[in-house]
């Protein structure tokens, strides 16, 4: 009797997480000619800014934040895949501002390669969060697909008032940072057999925390604008902040939170094919300092699968976010820079 073994789910995938995203200046060709925003007044937030999510207004006191967000596996265990999917794809309403009430599992699965029991704990894995966020999965799509991928459709709700776009940031904020960063690089590491339990652990725990703060950041005013740190990496979805508000930003890279395996990592080379993407697509608009380590630019164009919220206030607020975050468990939330009047660019230091 021939022995069948189970595939690694990361084999069975070319890219993993939000490494899987398409370059951010091919997508911005790609969308140009979308329908314009402004043929749909009710429309608050669609594809005319690279915000986080679409959000339409119901009526004077409500409007509907809704989102879609799926990959391919980051990890071979099938319910950490599950969990992280989703809490990455939750995080696009709390990036906004809002609450999450429902959510539809979209799945692709080789079904005839994977086990079935494997494929449910994907699924479990996926409906464990959304339990911890108290929305229900309520319905969905799957497919036979050649590489296994999973997913959720989610629908928020906030005041239109209190919706954080990420273009309305103002000069003189200050960025806030609420996780580490280094999750690509770890994924990188872990389909080499280079990671460690202990950095495995590091990386689950971050990326399957619900960035619930967005919902109570934006009812404070003096937070001006948010969104989370995905694919795009660090610089990219900084740039994104900057390129639609105007503005330029300085960082401060010793001010950096990172996973505690990452950068030793990086200095070994280890990188995803997505970072070298993130860094022709944003080169131009960037200004590394000669000081930084060899590493630096692998680590700031790493892509973030479910990373956390990028949060620009008031200097005045800065203690209050600081501490709001921490008190719900974001122990490593740092202030990172600095947002300047100017063209769109960033200055590392």
């Amino acid at each position: 009797m021939t022995e069948t073994t189970t595939p690694r789910l990361t084999s069975l995938s070319h890219g993993g997480g939000c490494g899987c995203k398409i370059a951010p200046d091919v997508l911005a060709s790609l969308m140009r000619n979308a329908l314009p925003a402004s043929l749909f007044p009710d429309l608050l937030v669609g594809t005319q800014s690279s915000d986080d999510a679409a959000v339409y207004r119901l009526n004077d006191d409500q409007a509907l934040i809704a989102t879609t967000d799926f990959f391919m596996p980051i990890v071979d265990d099938p319910h950490d895949f599950g969990r992280i999917a989703a809490t990455n794809a939750l995080s696009d309403i709390y990036a906004m501002g809002g609450r999450p009430i429902m959510a539809l599992a979209l799945v692709g699965m080789p079904i005839n390669v994977l086990p079935h029991d494997t494929i449910a704990a994907v699924l479990a894995g996926g409906a464990s969060i959304c339990q911890q966020a108290g929305i229900p999965i309520a319905g969905g799509h799957s497919i036979d697909s050649v590489e296994p991928i999973y997913g959720l459709a989610v629908m928020g709700l906030a005041h239109p008032d209190q919706i954080k776009r990420n273009d309305q940031a103002q000069a003189g904020d200050i960025l806030i940072l609420s996780k580490p960063l280094g999750v690509g690089i770890l994924s990188a590491a872990l389909k080499k057999n280079q990671l460690d339990d202990a950095g495995y652990q590091a990386m689950i725990g971050s990326t399957t925390r619900l960035n619930t703060p967005g919902t109570r950041l934006a009812q404070l005013p003096a937070v001006h604008a948010l969104t989370d740190v995905t694919g795009f990496g660090l610089l990219g979805h900084t740039l994104e902040m900057c390129r639609g508000s105007g503005l330029s930003a300085e960082l401060d890279y010793a001010a950096l939170p990172w996973l505690a395996p990452a950068r030793d990592l990086a200095r070994t080379g280890i990188q995803t094919g997505a970072s070298g993407r993130n860094w022709r697509a944003c080169q131009s608009e960037i200004t590394l300092d000669a000081g930084l380590p060899a590493e630096a630019q692998a680590l700031l164009t790493d892509p973030q699968t479910s990373g956390g919220l990028l949060i620009a206030c008031a200097p005045e607020a800065a203690n209050e976010v600081l501490t709001l975050l921490r008190a719900d468990g974001f122990g490593q939330a740092s202030r990172i820079g600095r947002l300047g009047a100017g063209a769109p660019h960033i200055r590392v230091s």
